[in-house]
């Protein structure tokens, strides 16, 4: 006689989303026939619902994510409590029948009750993945070993420094990476400039292969960031770039540009007000104060907002950390 199907359910609020979970949704999968996983809502959490869902989702692709729309908050374990979490999950699965309810805490034994499931508990007592989503919300990155790079790529905020050629980008990006500890994401375009450029200019499908390339090693650099990650220069540089030399991008950079909008956390705009290093590679200071008011405006049609920075490197670098002291991802 062939076996009952089997269905698993664990529950939380996953924030952030971290080994102890995976534990316990991987022994889920090796055990069941079919995983199920809700996530609770809560307004005192500030990282979204839609974004700790979409990292399981993208771990482990073969589960149900469920998520937990006007979750209850109540925790604790009166009759009362319990009741109201009990009630809410029933709702939530409606006539889907569980099998076994998966949990790292006392609350599996009321909750698989309420559920008719078998009440499977898996390192409640934290000792294979000593770990809590409270510790690692006090410091993630100090808690790096226990956090899956595609949630921790999440919890790095993205700045990108913007600004014309000789507006000391390069020497700002470095010098925040040493202050904070972190990574920073050279100019590629510069780099594939220097090997590739014919009498100063690029083709247009040099242009799109510099912001692919710019992108793919800013992301590989994200993982081994601490907090922050600083960038010279994104790909709606490059799409100015291109516009500037032939007056038109391909489509694929003008789509990279319209991305890049959205994926760094904090803009800066680095000012003209520091002298300008005329080497023989760049096109002169007027050219760099007419590049530069492309870019402020170009974020004005975007309606971005940025921050601008002038005067020294010290002085940059005390401006940029007032706004990143302040500044909270989630």
């Amino acid at each position: 006689m062939k076996d009952k199907h089997k269905i698993g359910l664990t529950l939380g609020k996953f924030a952030p989303f971290h080994k102890g979970h995976q534990l316990l949704v991987e022994t889920a999968i090796k055990e069941m026939d079919e995983v199920l996983l809700l996530i609770y809502d809560d307004p005192v959490i500030n990282i979204s619902l839609a974004t700790r869902a979409t990292w399981i989702r993208k771990i482990y692709p073969n589960i149900t994510v469920i998520e937990g729309i006007n979750s209850p908050n109540d925790s604790g374990y009166s009759p009362e409590i319990m009741k109201i979490q009990e009630d809410y999950v029933l709702e939530v699965l409606e006539d889907r029948s569980i099998s076994h309810f998966y949990s790292s805490e006392p609350y599996g034994v009321h909750m698989s009750k309420a559920l008719n499931a078998i009440d499977r508990q898996v390192d409640l007592s934290r000792n294979i993945v000593p770990i809590s989503a409270t510790k690692i919300r006090q410091n993630p990155f100090k808690q790096k070993e226990f956090i899956h790079p595609e949630v921790y790529k999440d919890l790095i905020t993205k700045v990108v420094l913007l600004g014309a050629p000789s507006t000391g980008k390069t020497t700002l990006a470095e010098k925040l990476a040493v202050h904070f500890d972190t990574q920073w994401m050279p100019e590629y375009g510069r780099e594939y400039w220097e090997k590739h450029q014919i009498n100063k200019r690029l083709t247009l499908d040099d242009l799109l292969k510099i912001a692919e390339t710019h992108i793919e090693r800013e992301d590989a650099l994200v993982t081994e960031s601490n907090q922050f990650l600083f960038s010279d220069t994104n790909a709606i540089t490059t799409y100015l770039f291109s516009l500037d030399y032939h007056g038109e991008a391909l489509s694929a950079l003008q789509n990279l540009a319209k991305a890049a909008e959205q994926r760094h956390d904090i803009i800066f705009v680095c000012d003209t007000d520091i002298p300008y290093d005329d080497t023989w590679d760049r096109s002169g200071d007027v050219k760099r104060k007419e590049f530069q008011q492309k870019i402020i405006e170009d974020l004005k049609d975007r309606n971005l907002s940025y921050y601008m920075l002038e005067g020294t490197v010290e002085e940059r670098i005390e401006k940029v950390s007032k706004v990143l002291a302040v500044y909270r991802k989630y």
